[in-house]
């Protein structure tokens, strides 16, 4: 049988390419259909809410029937929603159309439950860091072509994210292989996928030493990164400027790039060999504190050399973070529960992106824009201070 990390790697590519495609432009748009930016968070919220309800659902079938059949239903349910939000020409119809793609969403979590079916512990961290690679270049490439096609029409950007978003589903439906379902015959409650409903089952994984101050980290790692995706464009089109101008939809897409290229080139070059010389735990730490100044420096950021600046250090510390807290949390669960602690972090992903757009949207749009940056600084801080107690707490 083939690998299937390559089909998997070429199919979070093109998914995330869509994604990127869209995520400077948004709030642009939006606003032109008279948008404010407390409405611009909130539409945000809305995908996430409707992930957070459909996600473990789509993830609990997946453990049934298998990752690849709901891979496709969730790609094309992403592929409706780029073209219901291209023929937007009122707001609500901008907001149907992230809740269809919302209520489908459910493309990474299942990858990473893919990837966690078939590699090794050991191998686990650079196969995740796959993933991260597959960000670095949707990252690099999607902004800086929604950037560039934003200049002629905002919705030139969307409709390739559409076709890109066709592609993904040809590529799974013809490059991945099929993999068994990994049902238990009596998983018990922690062994099913989590749904919306299932306090008793997210608690009990709370109450796991080892494992909670991780999910903890993982969502306050999801907190901070969605306070600067969601609010970074509209943020940046009040603060920053260059040549005179501030930041329009281009100048967003291309720093958002750059990003993507710090990103890909850590996780494509360095993260394997880093892990194995400093180990994942050493790495976490140094990924808060790059997050953290990241943050306070872009809360001092007016130009673009300091804004350079900024992104470089930060986009380090997201570089990092990501792989090393997904692998060690799937390290700390059997691995019957893998597919449930990955559907329970998609679903902390899910609640820090319902309020982390709608508490920056209220900040940027109350013209509180260095108080935004400060609060991302303010997670990111907290949680390098949990995981240096917890990591004293285990010596």
């Amino acid at each position: 049988m083939r690998s299937p990390i390559l089909p998997i790697f070429l199919i979070v590519v093109v998914d995330v390419l869509g994604l990127t495609l869209i995520l400077p432009l948004l709030p642009f748009y939006a606003e032109r259909l008279g948008a404010t930016p407390a409405q611009v968070g909130l539409l945000v919220a809305t995908y996430a809410a409707c992930q957070l309800v459909a996600g473990p659902l789509l993830g609990r079938i997946s453990d049934v029937v298998g990752r690849k059949p709901l891979l496709l239903v969730s790609q094309v349910g992403t592929f409706i929603g780029f073209i219901v939000l291209a023929r937007a020409e009122v707001l609500w119809v901008v907001f149907l159309s992230r809740a269809i793609d919302g209520l489908t969403a459910g493309n990474l979590s299942l990858a990473q439950a893919y990837i966690a079916d078939v590699t090794a512990p050991e191998d686990r961290a650079r196969s995740f860091g796959v993933i991260g690679i597959a960000f670095g270049i949707g990252f690099l490439f999607g902004p800086a072509i929604s950037g560039f096609l934003s200049q002629y029409s905002h919705r030139f950007p969307i409709y390739a994210a559409a076709g890109l978003s066709a592609t993904s589903v040809i590529c799974t439906w013809t490059l991945l292989p099929s993999t068994k379902p990994h049902p238990e015959a009596d998983p018990g409650p922690a062994g099913r996928r989590l749904s919306i409903l299932d306090w008793t089952s997210y608690a009990a994984f709370f109450r796991r030493p080892l494992l909670a101050p991780l999910l903890w980290q993982f969502f306050l790692f999801t907190f901070s990164f969605s306070v600067f995706t969601s609010g970074f464009a509209l943020y940046a089109e009040r603060r920053i400027s260059f040549h005179g101008q501030f930041f329009t939809a281009r100048e967003v897409g291309y720093t958002f790039a750059w990003s993507g290229l710090l990103g890909m080139v850590l996780q494509g070059g360095f993260l394997g060999r880093l892990v194995r010389r400093f180990g994942e735990p050493a790495l976490i730490t140094v990924g808060w504190a790059c997050s953290t100044l990241g943050y306070v420096l872009l809360a001092l950021t007016t130009r673009v050399p300091m804004l350079l600046l900024a992104s470089t250090v930060s986009s380090v510390g997201h570089g990092v973070l990501r792989p090393t807290l997904t692998s060690q949390i799937t390290q700390r669960v059997s691995r019957a529960e893998q597919g449930v602690v990955l559907g329970l972090n998609q679903s902390l992903l899910s609640v820090s992106q319902i309020a982390a757009p709608v508490a920056g949207g209220f900040l940027i749009g109350h013209g509180l824009l260095v108080p935004w940056a400060l609060l991302a600084a303010a997670v990111t801080g907290g949680a390098l201070l949990l995981e240096r107690r917890t990591a004293s707490r285990a010596s």
